[in-house]
């Protein structure tokens, strides 16, 4: 739907929110179901202006072909909601045989993009994700969390996998944005594979430069009197440390307000859970009329992600039974939906229900230890993976080495070879994103991809030659080592969490790679040049622990090739430097600078050596020797 250029339209005791797709009556939320609300916003954007039913179908269902009835339908809701009609109110008007008219007196009110923009500017830390266009079926979830997080400062979203946990805590972000004059903050804890790693990683996201290995207290006492909404998405894995995080700040920083989510609860004190319910579909006992159908958020998922990856559905009272069904089967999870959705282009609605009843009965069976919802989801992974080509799965099995987000250049790098064509791989990963089985979202100018949790660990499942994973891995790591050369110097210029968030996301998976490297089966002299080349950056962000980790691995796996190298130089600087921040390793840290230095010296190069004069000034700095700093500095 094409929304109009004001963000709040009011008429009457109403106020309509279109960017948060509200619509209140003297401060309370009205219930209005999606396309109602459509029909509102079209409607209230042009008050006084004629639309046909046609203009009003194209643009409240641009994708779909439905016919009048559902539009009667909708409107009466509306029309009911609003109170039409009651004690002299009047505010849709219907003009037979041209249309509908919004005939109440409205105000409009502007100005949140520049209030945004100037909060934006004030918080540079915040980092909020983009929200969906168009979000089914989650205003009311939207608004409950808003208000209780409002309330209780302390919320955790628990669901069920690929319920729709992430979108709804970004669209909550988003709602309550302008209550935290911007300072929203999202955290992806999806990425971390060290439970560690997750205060010093909000940590670095918020831009503080740590001085010690304690994280967790710098970042409380950094919190301490701010006013800042944290989303740590996906505390599933990583439960412990985020609960022990998350109870921390809420004790400490009392306008610190927390948005988690995870599968579980984190059961902590001041938590608040809130169960985000699969969508709602129609029941066995209902009539499967189109207009029924569509009422139901889960049939109108279904039928807009069909219409997005080209089906042309017709939806009328002999198919909508067939709607219903299959989104009664996958009962109303919004990511199966998604999956099912998908291949109504290829196979038609009714064998696209039959293909998936078959599979659910073959898979139910085997999983009656697994809950309802999780067996529908795994049943429905199954069948989707089945119907992929085998090109198009072994593309998905190769994006499985990714942690988090990656670039189209770097799902080339992986995928591509002497018998696999660029073209081929560009037309797999749309087919792969328009069946929902990788996630795109666009990131400044680019695209960035993901599998979803649910799909990576799946895609994971599956056996695959020692030689090829050898080959992907060595690859993977590779390409982050390309990666880090080419970034290397953005880093320390990076002031802002929505740019660091990305590079974050990169340094996930050079997390990943050294786990390779250093592993059993992995390559160990690939490892140093990539630990050595992640070290400068672990130390700009503040990562201080995973500097020391990965420097000493690094340096206990030199050879008497690689000793005495422009390798081993970066990684004792990069060991003395965190071992001077953490550990209070006095003498362990001059002996690693001294090294370094010495190495530089041996080299001859004259930047190598001005890179290690630095940390050796501010050592002796540190440890008191005034004279000795000066003596590096005049170096």
């Amino acid at each position: 739907m094409t929304g109009p250029a004001s963000d709040t339209i009011s008429f009457g005791p109403f106020t309509l929110a279109v960017r948060e797709r509200l619509l209140l009556r003297q401060g309370t939320t009205v219930d209005l179901g999606g396309r109602a609300f459509d029909i509102l916003a079209t409607l209230a954007a042009r008050s006084n202006e004629v639309i046909s039913k046609k203009d009003l179908l194209a643009n409240v269902w641009p994708d779909v072909t439905v016919e009048e009835g559902s539009l009667r339908f909708h409107m009466a809701n509306l029309r009911k909601a609003l109170g039409d009609g009651k004690d002299g109110a009047r505010y849709i008007a219907t003009l037979k045989g041209r249309g509908y008219c919004f005939v109440a007196p409205v105000s409009r009110s502007g100005g949140r993009d520049d209030a945004r923009s100037e909060a934006a500017a004030s918080y540079p830390q915040a980092n909020l994700p983009s929200r969906l266009a168009r979000m089914v079926g989650r205003t009311d979830d939207t608004a409950a969390l808003s208000a209780e997080l409002a309330a209780a400062r302390f919320v955790t979203i628990v669901g069920t996998g690929g319920v729709g946990k992430t979108t709804v805590a970004v669209a909550a972000g988003h709602h309550v944005v302008d209550a935290f004059a911007g300072a929203v903050h999202f955290v992806d804890l999806g990425a971390l594979n060290d439970s560690n790693l997750v205060a010093p990683t909000v940590a670095s996201m918020l831009g503080l430069s740590l001085q010690s290995d304690d994280a967790t207290s710098a970042l409380i006492t950094y919190l301490a009197d701010k006013r800042i909404l944290l989303i740590l998405d996906t505390c599933e894995h990583v439960i412990d440390a985020a609960a022990d995080l998350a109870a921390r700040i809420f004790a400490s920083a009392p306008q610190a307000h927390i948005l988690a989510t995870s599968r579980e609860a984190l059961q902590v004190e001041g938590e608040h859970v809130y169960k985000l319910a699969p969508l709602a579909y129609p029941p066995d006992d209902l009539e499967p009329t189109a207009a029924v159908a569509q009422a139901f958020p889960a049939t109108e998922l279904f039928l807009e992600r069909a219409a997005a990856s080209g089906a042309r559905l017709n939806l009328d009272d002999s198919n909508a039974g067939a709607v219903a069904h299959i989104c009664r089967k996958l009962n109303g999870v919004p990511l199966a939906i998604e999956l099912a959705a998908g291949r109504v282009a290829s196979y038609g609605l009714q064998k696209t229900a039959m293909l998936l009843d078959e599979r659910l009965a073959l898979m139910w069976p085997g999983q009656r230890s697994a809950p309802p919802r999780q067996k529908t989801l795994q049943a429905t992974l199954d069948w989707s993976f089945g119907l992929l080509s085998e090109f198009e799965r072994l593309v998905l099995r190769r994006l499985a080495v990714f942690v988090g987000h990656f670039s189209i250049d770097a799902a080339l790098a992986i995928i591509t070879g002497p018998t696999v064509d660029e073209a081929l791989v560009f037309n797999a990963i749309d087919s792969l994103v328009a069946k929902s089985m990788v996630a795109a979202r666009p990131a400044g100018a680019t695209m960035r991809y993901r599998l979803l949790d649910t799909t990576r660990a799946y895609a994971l499942q599956f056996e695959v030659q020692d030689a090829e994973l050898t080959e992907l891995a060595a690859r993977h790591a590779t390409y982050c080592l390309r990666w880090l050369e080419d970034t290397g110097n953005e880093w320390p210029t990076l002031s802002s969490a929505s740019q660091r968030s990305l590079h974050l996301a990169g340094l996930a998976n050079v997390r990943g790679a050294l786990d390779w490297c250093f592993g059993s089966n992995g390559d160990a002299r690939l490892g140093i040049r990539l630990a050595a080349a992640a070290a400068p950056l672990f130390l700009s962000m503040s990562l201080l622990t995973e500097c020391h980790r990965w420097s000493s691995r690094a340096i206990f796996a030199l050879d008497d090739s690689m000793r005495n190298g422009r390798e081993e130089m970066h990684l004792q600087a990069a060991l003395g430097v965190s071992l001077m921040f953490t550990h209070g390793g006095r003498d362990a840290a001059r002996v690693a600078l001294n090294r370094s230095f010495s190495i530089a010296e041996q080299c001859g190069d004259a930047l190598d050596q001005i890179q290690v004069l630095g940390p050796l000034q501010m050592f002796h700095l540190r440890t008191g020797d005034f004279r000795a700093a000066l003596t590096y500095a005049k170096r």
